[in-house]
């Protein structure tokens, strides 16, 4: 045992010791700073006690923080860049990440007010309302009070387990509104270990690059401010569905991985996809011969069921019934760059000016409607294409076509299949597109936060120094690449 914990203090030391591990702690620690700003933190949070006595409230302090939070978020894309040549062979990814997290892990959610809505969901199981049926607004208090006025009265989407959860860590934090939405961490940092644990490992199991897996997935600034910061239950998601696929590499272990996706769709529903993928990474469908097919189309169709019988038997034990069926469209009741919303939208425009549509959005709606069409299309090609000799490609992709082509588009959506996309062998071409689409959800959390803060212009400058920083890693990365390739 003292062996083991003595590894461990030095495999944070040595990461310490480097210089982009001590960037991008840094660039944590302002992200905390900037976070305490009023952008994202409700009028009634125990924060603005402290912050108005010492003056802290006045609009130069919240332009002040929100270049602050820029900045840091600057840090840590700089500090993770920097770090690509030497993790996870020269430096522990999980002590890296570690470090990193250390601000975040008592600070209030960040970019989010969705932790709010948990525990105010919470809160509702306590007092025996089903949060299916209505949004946290039916109590009004301190609970309420903290969750963002879009989703006050709207009820609630996630899986039953995941409500009971936030039921049993409100009772855990004694029925305190903001303590109960900072040990909703809890969960969100269980997801995350067990991704930063088993992701390499089903690299190495898969033949595909451990140290591109560990950098990209697990010491993503999406993941770090995203799952950890702002503490979403995708994570917990994720987390089990990284599990489920780890399981499901030994061949006779996907029947267990298929009950652990049953028990993540029942955190959130996403998670489903996965099931269809567990028994081909140790059957793939190499021939058409139809012995193989129909072994194959019968493996699929056990794991399907067993995670959808798993994900019925929680509905049921958690007495909760199938209420989030009434709340898959809570998610587009917000308006983000979903690629669907922003056509539609832009179409909408042309409409209204011209007086052509008295609903005002019969053009957003056809986009979203043509956009889930084309996502659900797209899956289905994969399974029948890709999936049968590529089950990890049909996964990442899949969960990169539900993320951009719903009505909603949110950065921790996309980490669903980018945390996988290592694991598919992405070619040089893909890793640089994965870089920039990370950068642009970055600069878009940024300019929404300026935004919010009354300070817009700082966020749409603070998009140049990140892209600027794509283009010079990737430039420093050919050139070292050129000197392996000479030696």
């Amino acid at each position: 045992m003292q062996a083991e914990l003595r590894r461990v203090v030095d495999d944070l030391v040595a990461a310490f010791r480097l210089g982009p591990t001590r960037i991008g702690l840094l660039g944590t620690f302002l992200i905390l700073l900037g976070s305490l700003t009023p952008a994202y933190l409700p009028q009634n949070s125990p924060w603005w006690g402290p912050l108005r006595a010492a003056h802290l409230d006045t609009t130069p302090v919240r332009i002040i923080g929100t270049l602050i939070l820029l900045v840091g978020i600057g840090l840590l894309v700089d500090g993770w860049f920097k770090l690509r040549p030497t993790v996870y062979a020269g430096v522990k990814h999980w002590a890296v990440l570690a470090i990193w997290s250390l601000p975040l892990l008592f600070g209030p959610p960040t970019f989010s007010h969705d932790a709010y809505s948990y525990s105010a969901q919470g809160w509702m199981l306590v007092n025996e309302v089903n949060p299916y049926e209505a949004g946290p607004g039916v109590l009004p208090g301190a609970f309420a009070d903290q969750v963002a006025w879009v989703w006050r009265f709207t009820p609630a989407p996630y899986g039953p387990l995941s409500l009971r959860l936030q039921e049993l860590i409100v009772v855990a934090s004694g029925l305190h509104p903001y303590l109960s939405t900072v040990l909703m961490r809890i969960p969100a940092l269980l997801g995350v270990l067990l991704i930063v644990i088993l992701l390499p490992r089903i690299a190495h199991r898969l033949r595909v690059d451990p140290q591109l897996t560990a950098w990209f997935a697990t010491l993503n600034p999406l993941l770090v401010i995203d799952f950890i910061g702002g503490m979403h239950n995708d994570a917990l998601m994720m987390g089990l569905v990284v599990l489920a696929l780890w399981l499901s590499l030994k061949p006779r272990l996907w029947v267990a991985g298929a009950v652990v996706v049953g028990i993540a769709a029942s955190i959130k529903q996403p998670a489903f996809l996965a099931a269809y993928a567990l028994p081909l990474l140790t059957h793939p469908l190499l021939t058409w011969r139809r012995g193989d097919v129909l072994r194959t189309v019968g493996r699929v169709v056990v794991s399907c069921l067993i995670a959808i019988g798993g994900f019925a038997l929680i509905s049921v034990a958690c007495g909760l019934g199938f209420g989030w069926l009434n709340a898959v469209n809570v998610p587009g009741l917000v308006v983000t760059v979903s690629p669907s919303t922003v056509i539609g939208q832009g179409i909408q425009l042309v409409l209204n000016y011209f007086h052509l549509d008295s609903s005002q959005h019969a053009a957003i709606r056809l986009a979203r409607t043509i956009g889930l069409v084309v996502t659900v299309a797209g899956v289905l090609l994969l399974a029948v294409t890709a999936a049968r000799k590529k089950p990890m490609s049909f996964l990442s992709w899949s969960y990169l076509l539900v993320a951009f082509g719903g009505p909603a588009l949110h950065s921790w959506y996309v980490l669903w299949g980018a945390l996988l996309l290592p694991l598919a062998s992405p070619s040089a071409r893909v890793q640089r597109i994965a870089l920039w689409t990370t950068m642009v959800l970055l600069s878009y959390s940024a300019v929404n936060l300026a935004w919010r803060n009354g300070a817009l212009a700082l966020g749409i400058a603070a998009i140049i120094p990140l892209g600027w920083q794509v283009i010079h890693h990737e430039r420093r990365r050919r050139r070292d690449l050129d000197m392996v390739e000479e030696l």
